[in-house]
Parts: C-alpha cells; structure tokens; sequence
C-alpha cells in the first residue's frame, strides 16, 4: 500500500517566511507478491498443456509373413510416385492403366500448390468416383473436436475410417541421391496435411532417375 509520511522539519527561511514542511511517499509492494503468487497459482491449475503431436508410421512386415489372400491388388489410377529430387523439386507420375507403363512425369515443389494441390484433387476425384463423399468430412470432425463435441478417440477412429477406405490414393515415396533429408521430413508432413492413409518409402530405380531427368528438360 502507499503511505504518505511527514519529513523533515519546519523552521523559517530567512527573512521570517516559514519554511514548508517536505511530505515523502513511500509504496508498500508487498500484497503485490501474494497476488503475483495467487495468480501463477491460478494458471497453473487452470491451463491445459498441448499435447505432443506425433505422426503414426506403420513399418512393412517380411515378405514370407504375407499371406496371399491378405494381398490387394490396387488400381493403376489410384497410385502416384513421387519422386524426390535435388532443389527441393519432386516429380510425380501416374501408371497408364491400359499400357502400365508410367505417364509423363510432372515437375513441381512443396509450395501450397504443388504437390499438396495434387494429392488433395486426387484423392478427392477417387472418393467422388467411388460414390463417398465422407473425405471433406474429415475437417468436421477436427472441429467437433475442438468445440468438445466429440472425444479424441471417436475423431481418430472417424478419420481413420475415411483414410483407410480401399478408393482412397495411395502414394509411393522415392528419393534419388541429390535429395535432401529435409525433403522426406516434408512430404511426410504433406501425407499427414492431405489426409493420406496408406503411403510408402521404397527404393527410386534407374528408370526413374531418367524419369527425372525428363522432367526437368521438359
């Protein structure tokens, strides 16, 4: 609290005016600290930490421990590569459903419309020919989420529903050696941001670093 305390002293100036008498103030902090204490008190108890957000990666089994009934045989046009490359560049080619063989390869990069912009039309034009039209429902349930309209596991188990749907795209992942580690790091990010279930990291062959390389000519 502020106190206002009486000082130093009378007497007269010369010429028999009296002299003024001084007033010092003093400010008490001290109930300050016991509020600045209740207060860290109150966040403490009253605020909710984030919670780590982790992304889920499922790791092959060995090719013996596959049955051959478990196989599924995907779709040429529900599959895209995405190739890795130097410049934070990828490339990206789908299979020719009648020829088999892969389709001119595009260039483009992790910009918001490069390859995010591919993914999500992609996936969205498979669930659509497929007759769903649950994929645009998975931004809803992160906000029902978010408004406690729906617990943490009912959304995971939702979004998980419409990830693993057989129509949904499947992409095949491949780095060649000019590739950064960052590069990996970001398209896995990508997977995560477009809602993509089933994904996968394997080897880039020579006829793919040729595919590169038409790309970036054309």
């Amino acid at each position: 609290m502020a106190e206002i305390e009486g000082g130093g002293g009378g007497g007269h100036k010369k010429g028999g005016k009296p002299k003024g008498k001084k007033m010092s103030t003093r400010v008490d902090f001290t109930p300050m600290v016991d509020l600045g204490f209740l207060l860290i008190t109150f966040f403490m108890l009253t605020t909710s930490m984030n919670k780590p957000k982790t992304m889920e990666i499922n790791m092959p089994v060995k090719k013996e421990e596959v049955k051959v009934e478990d196989i599924q045989k995907v779709k040429a046009s529900q599959a895209i590569t995405v190739l890795l490359t130097e410049n934070d560049k990828i490339v990206y080619y789908f299979i020719n459903e009648t020829t088999g063989e892969p389709e001119t390869p595009v260039i483009t990069d992790f910009s918001k419309g490069g390859i995010r912009a591919t993914l999500l039309e992609k996936n969205r034009g498979l669930f659509e020919k497929a007759g769903k039209n649950n994929f645009d429902s998975i931004p809803i349930y992160k906000e029902m989420f978010r408004m406690n309209r729906i617990t943490e596991e009912t959304m995971r188990a939702n979004i998980a529903a419409i990830k693993n749907e057989k129509e949904a795209l499947i992409v095949v992942i491949k780095a060649d050696d000019k590739a950064k580690y960052r590069n990996l790091v970001d398209i896995l990010d990508e997977m995560l941001i477009c809602n993509i279930g089933r994904y996968a990291i394997v080897d880039i062959t020579d006829v793919e670093r040729e595919l590169i390389k038409t790309a970036a000519v054309n």
